[in-house]
């Protein structure tokens, strides 16, 4: 491994401590480098705290002046809820500043890198950006197109089944499976299920960590949800939403459920159901950067109809259900052609006890025709 590579390997190890708590802003790591010695580090721990560069910077005091400084992602230029990055920069005199990834920002994108080269800085820019960029996948298509990153994470049987014909699904992966699975919340600003997983298994959907900013999105086209729902009592935390077709404001449930610290989102109805792309809208608007989606097949069909899936997440149990009534873990309409199914592209699996776990990107230049 090349020496630039080597540090801004370390940067973005700094930059992924605070995976899945810095929304709505990236994760971001740097390091300043000194006569082939780090002389201080940083990483950006949540929005509103001190971006990754300031952190070094703060630690190294006088000591920056002629250092290099390692950054997963181009410094912003722009006061946000922090002031720029690039003044303190070259207020600290760094003499070379290495780049991960430009920052896709349409705010910033290219400009910090302009202005340091203007002051003389030598600026280097996509080291190890292959590696860099999934990292931050789920920024760079919340603040490009206003929307979530999705992912979509399903246990299921051999044959794609996630209940029996009797309604019952617990447990079809192994515990180990779920406890993976289970983490996995930690990483996301927001889980969606469908009402039917609502009313059918009653989950509390709650992450390990009671002080992360998290949401439990619930698809309820016509307002189904019972008021004692264990996700509305207290042992439920988090905010949840209820997004719903239904004129709740004349509702006596929503004002019960309203005092209960409910989040209400009227959609417009899309074949008489909510519209999941204006849903996402909407969700992105409430700073959810990226959302993990547990079901049902109903819901997480119609966001695979509907091009609104990035990634897929799926627990495999080595067991057959079988039964033509049985919930299939994907519904919705489907591909109508078998060369019109969705492909998954950069496919990994991995071997969790006797369950398979297959991982892998929604490819988008397909299925037009679905």
């Amino acid at each position: 491994m090349k020496k630039d590579e080597f540090y801004m390997d370390l940067a973005m190890r700094l930059a992924l401590k605070a995976k899945g708590k810095t929304s709505p802003n990236p994760v971001v790591g740097a390091l300043l480098v000194k006569n082939n010695r780090i002389i201080s580090e940083g990483f950006h721990r949540k929005a509103g705290e001190a971006h990754a560069e300031i952190v070094a910077l703060r630690k190294a005091k006088e000591n920056a002046k002629d250092s290099t400084l390692f950054v997963t992602l181009e410094p912003c230029s722009h006061f946000g809820r922090t002031p720029p990055c690039v003044v303190e920069i070259i207020k600290n005199k760094i003499k070379k500043v290495i780049i991960g990834m430009q920052d896709p920002n349409p705010i910033n994108n290219g400009k910090s890198i302009q202005i340091l080269r203007s002051q003389g800085i030598d600026v280097k820019v996509g080291c190890l950006e292959d590696r860099i960029k999934p990292i931050n996948e789920d920024f760079t298509k919340y603040i490009t197109q206003k929307l979530p990153f999705v992912t979509v994470k399903v246990a299921q049987s051999l044959d794609g089944k996630i209940a029996a014909d009797s309604g019952d699904s617990k447990w079809i992966t192994s515990d180990k499976s779920r406890s993976v699975s289970h983490d996995l919340r930690g990483f996301y600003d927001a889980i969606l299920v469908g009402i039917n997983t609502v009313l059918n298994d009653d989950p509390l959907l709650n992450c390990a960590d009671k002080e992360k900013k998290f949401f439990k999105v619930i698809v309820d086209s016509n307002l189904k949800i019972p008021p004692k729902a264990k996700i509305l009592s207290g042992i439920s935390y988090g905010k949840v939403v209820i997004a719903t077709t239904k004129d709740f404001t004349k509702n006596s449930k929503h004002k019960s459920l309203s005092e209960k610290g409910v989040i209400f989102i009227k959609t417009p109805k899309k074949e008489g159901k909510v519209d999941l792309r204006f849903l996402l809208n909407q969700l992105a608007r409430l700073e959810i950067m990226n959302l993990l989606v547990e079901g049902g097949g109903k819901i997480i069909g119609s966001l695979f109809d509907e091009g609104l899936v990035d990634k897929v997440m799926f627990f495999i149990a080595p067991k057959i259900i079988g039964g033509e009534r049985s919930v299939s873990s994907v519904s919705g309409k489907g591909a109508r052609l078998i060369d019109n199914a969705i492909q998954i592209k950069g496919v990994q699996i991995k071997r969790i006890g006797d369950d398979l776990m297959v991982e892998g990107y929604v490819y988008r230049n397909n299925n037009k025709s679905r």
